[in-house]
């Protein structure tokens, strides 16, 4: 089959890519790249506005003074003019229902050609959506990446990306893909969970990590073990990092002699695999039921990974509690106490490690996924 692949988070559509093509496929990634992360995609429409400082803050001023955000003009011009190239695919799929980050009005009729010159178009829920934020928002969870919110009314500008999907042109955006599209795929448990019940949802594919790719890299805790903490500023708040932060503090006061921590800010994707594998505990969100993708690299690359890895996902995968990754609770005390665990026992970063590159080999491999893919996709 002809394939397109719409938007990029996390080398997600990139893996798939590459479990397509071993199965004999024709894929297409067309992306901005994911911002700072800067992935490589086929085809790239990304800003230049947005990868020039200057200008950058300029189009902030404009937001703010003029309710014009000339980076979503941009993004719809470049992508207008690649239109030409993207017809005849049998599948298309969008990786977000703002896949284009573009204003939805614009967007819907960019969308509206996709789909009548293409085959059949699917949306993952994959990210923030109109589903998922409304569900956490509305439905009594015992937390969600709107909790800060929820807790703290004066952080809204901090979750404008979150609530423009609450807003009315944002809803239309989501009943025209509803309406069009062949059916919405989840990539974790955080939108399974929001999307269970609902007639164009087709299920939870676990995201592909190409663990031909990715090698294990066997923990020696003979020395220092390494707890690294990589800070993404702009969802600092929304994945609970303050919580890491403390823990962190207390660990360096009371075990400064058997740990060395590092934690960076905003690095490049490359840069940040660079430094987390020397790790030996990656610690990366609280606000989660399910692993994000960066948790299932690094799980497969053997660290011990603090994340989202509730009940609900223990049942799904039939695993026990800390068997393959620890569920961070937002409770500085409880991430201290596992932390202090680990480093007590260091075997145990070993046994974890192991469990985890299983797990990812068994549940998340790529070939495996994209064929749960092209089964969701010819249903």
């Amino acid at each position: 089959m002809k394939i397109l692949l719409v938007g990029e988070y996390s080398r997600l559509h990139s893996s798939l890519k590459e479990g397509l093509v071993k199965l004999g496929h024709e894929v297409t990634i067309v992306s901005s790249g994911d911002g700072m992360k800067k992935f490589k995609t086929d085809i790239n429409f990304n800003s230049k506005i947005k990868s020039s400082f200057l200008l950058n803050k300029l189009n902030s001023l404009c937001i703010r003074f003029f309710n014009t955000d000339f980076i979503k003009i941009e993004n719809a011009y470049r992508f207008k003019k690649l239109l030409p190239k993207f017809r005849d695919f049998d599948i298309v799929q969008l990786i977000n229902e703002d896949a284009l980050f573009i204003e939805p009005k614009t967007q819907i009729k960019i969308l509206q050609q996709l789909i009548t010159h293409n085959k059949k178009l699917f949306v993952l829920c994959c990210g923030d959506d109109f589903t998922s934020v409304n569900y956490y928002l509305n439905e009594n969870v015992k937390y969600s990446i709107i909790t800060p919110y929820l807790k703290d009314k004066t952080l809204k500008n901090l979750f404008v990306f979150s609530l423009k999907y609450t807003t009315k042109p944002y809803k239309k955006l989501h009943e025209f893909l509803k309406l069009n599209s062949s059916g919405t795929i989840a990539s974790d448990m955080d939108y399974h969970l929001p999307m269970q019940g609902l007639p164009e949802y087709l299920g939870l594919i676990p995201n592909p990590i190409n663990t031909d790719k990715v090698e294990y890299i066997k923990p020696n805790t003979n020395n220092k073990i390494i707890i690294f903490l990589g800070i993404n500023t702009r969802s600092k708040i929304k994945k609970g990092i303050s919580f890491f932060e403390k823990a962190l503090e207390d660990i360096q006061e009371k075990y400064a002699d058997k740990v060395s921590i590092k934690i960076t800010e905003n690095l490049p994707y490359n840069e940040y695999i660079k430094i987390y594998n020397e790790s030996h505990i990656l610690l990366d969100q609280v606000y989660a039921y399910d692993q994000g993708y960066n948790a299932l690299e690094a799980m497969a690359k053997g660290k011990v990974v603090f994340t989202g890895a509730e009940q609900e996902w223990l049942d799904y995968y039939n695993l026990e509690e800390n068997t393959v990754a620890i569920n961070a609770l937002p409770d500085a005390q409880a991430i201290f106490s596992t932390l202090e665990w680990l480093i007590l026992n260091p075997e145990k970063i070993a046994e974890i490690s192991k469990n985890a590159r299983q797990f990812i080999e068994r549940e998340h491999n790529y070939i495996k996924s994209a064929k749960q893919y092209l089964e969701a996709w010819t249903h």
